[in-house]
């Protein structure tokens, strides 16, 4: 969930490492270090809060060095203090490593090691690692790092150096996302892409198992068997300036306006991506149901789908929260399809559960927006979204990009299997390519949200409620919100408000509701009127208006008017920018709203 970087190579470590860091802030932490090989050994230094703390402190010492690794660290195992923060060193000052992911059997380790002598000074369960790999050093890093992962058991990317190795970062992952790229004079390591990028677009992405040797112009390559393979350089289509803002005030706010062309260019890419990788290959005659596994906002992609997917399709189709999917005992076998959408295809609780379903024998399919990423590789086809670098850590354009991804997914399966004719798949893909139109015109209603906005941002409470496909709609909305502004908000299915959240509805709880004329739009009228009678204040975001509507409503946004299918694409965006506004007028950060990371890398 962290971020790391290291470098080796002639530039100055230490001011690489601290721009590798600033473009991996949007992952979430606490607190960030740097750990330098300067002419007289490994220089440490670290500090708790915002990066910038730490790099003042980098400009008071004065450090300078040629390798390097730096850490921001999201607090799991011990205390956000300057103790806990990585990097860690042994007991000699000569080994350091940073850490991100849980080491299960930490404290027997530790009582292990501090029987041996081992001197602790942190809380944390990384530390054990650095001592493990003291343990073990006899002059081979790659080989100390071996055998003390052997020992260790969980979730682990690491990246380690060592005063006596001038040239070198060993590295090693299992659960936790890295990746590596070199020049012919330098070596870069990252734990995600965007740290990369102003260096270079050719990246290895380290697999399961994997061991490193980073030097300048060189990476070496072990198998969790300790055999030697090549890199798989893949090249990242995207450039540096994806991780500028371009004049807007916040990354999301950037990213909201990114989804047109976001959802053009997913649906663009259908006409290759399908049978280029893999799923014209799949064989789903023998299908019988179908589980979209996912976590968070990917989750609620998810639920969309099983909206447009179980009519179309003719079978059972369920959206399951990923950490409770692969442990309820689900009905999984050969005759099952499971389709995992994540947006950093690194989710473990989404990675575990695809692991859990193959080992049962289903067929899986993942939706990811990272090219070589964990879930691509274990899934036996892949439909990539085409969002580009997303920096916030609240998900926008990724979300309606896996919409559109789903959705076309959707229509190939039905396809596939035969209960869709050729005419209506034209149809439906013709009516899908509108897609990018209709959220231009809803981003276009963005004055008038600002300005609604302007009058909800004081209150702490909010409800959501939505019908049929704008019911995991609502649940998106009510997150988004909570996620960046910190205001309390839940999203229901609207005919589920009178079995309990009507208790809540006073004249001081804006709630929100979706209306559509395409989802039962008099049974939702129903709602508007119980909440008006009990003088709570309405917020209706609506593609029509009749006379009844306008009379209810205390605040009314009209949206385009779209089919059922499309309504994700003009809701979803006046809902994110409502969220927007709302926090950005509250003060809060954004991009890095508290606690929260990027990718959920732990259980």
């Amino acid at each position: 969930m962290c971020g790391i970087i290291g470098y080796v190579g002639p530039r100055r470590a230490e001011e690489l490492l601290l721009s590798g860091l600033s473009r991996l802030e949007y992952r979430g932490y606490d607190s960030a270090g740097i750990a330098v090989l300067t002419s007289h050994g490994l220089f440490l230094l670290r500090r708790v809060g915002k990066l910038e703390n730490l790099r003042q402190a980098v400009l008071e010492s004065g450090v300078s060095g040629n390798l390097g690794i730096g850490h921001t660290r999201w607090a799991t195992h011990g205390l956000p203090t300057e103790e806990n923060a990585h990097p860690h060193l042994d007991c000699t000052g000569k080994i350091a490593l940073v850490h991100n992911g849980i080491i299960e059997n930490h404290r027997a380790l530790r009582e292990k090691l501090l029987k041996n002598g081992h001197i602790f000074r942190s809380q944390t369960d990384t530390e054990t690692l650095v001592h493990l790999v003291e343990e073990n050093y006899d002059g081979d890093l790659v080989e100390a790092v071996r055998k003390a992962l052997a020992e260790a058991r969980g979730a682990y990317a690491i990246a380690v150096i060592h005063a006596d190795h001038p040239q070198e970062i060993v590295a090693a992952r299992e659960g936790s996302p890295l990746v590596a790229g070199i020049l012919p004079q330098e070596g870069f390591l990252a734990s995600d892409v965007p740290a990369l990028l102003p260096y270079t677009r050719t990246l290895h992405f380290l697999e399961d198992g994997e061991v490193v040797r980073l030097a300048p112009g060189k990476l070496e390559i072990w198998d969790r068997r300790g055999i030697r393979k090549g890199p798989n350089f893949r090249t990242v289509p995207w450039d540096p300036l994806s991780a500028e803002k371009m004049g807007y005030r916040h990354f999301m706010e950037k990213e909201i306006h990114e989804q047109p062309r976001a959802v053009a260019d997913t649906l663009r890419s259908e006409l290759a991506t399908p049978w280029e990788e893999g799923l014209g290959k799949l064989d789903l005659s023998e299908i019988d149901h179908v589980y979209l596994v996912a976590c968070g906002t990917s989750y609620h992609a998810a639920l969309v789908a099983e909206y447009l997917w179980e009519p179309l399709l003719g079978l059972p189709v369920a959206a399951e929260i990923a950490s409770e999917f692969r442990y309820k005992g689900p009905a999984v076998g050969r005759s099952t399809l499971v389709v995992a959408v994540s947006q950093s295809g690194e989710t473990i609780d989404t990675l575990m559960a695809v692991r859990g379903a193959k080992e049962r024998g289903a067929k899986v399919i993942g939706v990811v927006n990272i090219v070589g990423s964990a879930l691509a590789r274990e899934s036996h086809a892949v439909l990539y979204t085409r969002a580009g670098l997303e920096i916030g850590v609240a998900a926008t354009k990724t979300f309606t990009a896996q919409i559109a991804a789903l959705a076309l997914l959707g229509l190939w399966l039905a396809r596939s299997r035969g209960v869709l004719s050729e005419n209506d798949l034209q149809e439906l893909k013709e009516e899908l390519s509108q897609a990018p139109r209709l959220v231009e015109r809803a981003l276009e209603l963005g004055p008038a949200i600002e300005a609604l906005a302007q009058k909800l941002y004081s209150f702490p409470n909010f409800l959501y409620l939505g019908r049929g496909i704008l019911y995991p709609l609502a649940l998106e909305g009510a997150l988004k919100l909570k996620e960046i502004s910190y205001i309390h908000a839940e999203g229901y299915a609207a005919g589920e408000m009178k079995h309990g959240p009507i208790a809540l509805v006073h004249e001081g709880m804006p709630v929100v509701v979706l209306y559509s004329q395409e989802e039962l739009p008099d049974k939702v009228l129903s709602n508007i009127q119980e909440v008006k009678a009990r003088r709570g204040i309405l917020v209706v975001f609506a593609d029509d208006a009749p006379p009844e509507l306008r009379e209810l409503g205390d605040h009314l946004v009209l949206l385009p008017k779209a089919s059922r299918r499309l309504l994700p694409f003009t809701f979803t965006p006046a809902l994110q920018l409502l969220a927007y506004h709302i926090a950005r007028l509250r003060g809060t950060d954004v991009d890095q709203p508290r606690n929260l990371a990027k990718t959920v890398t732990v259980e």
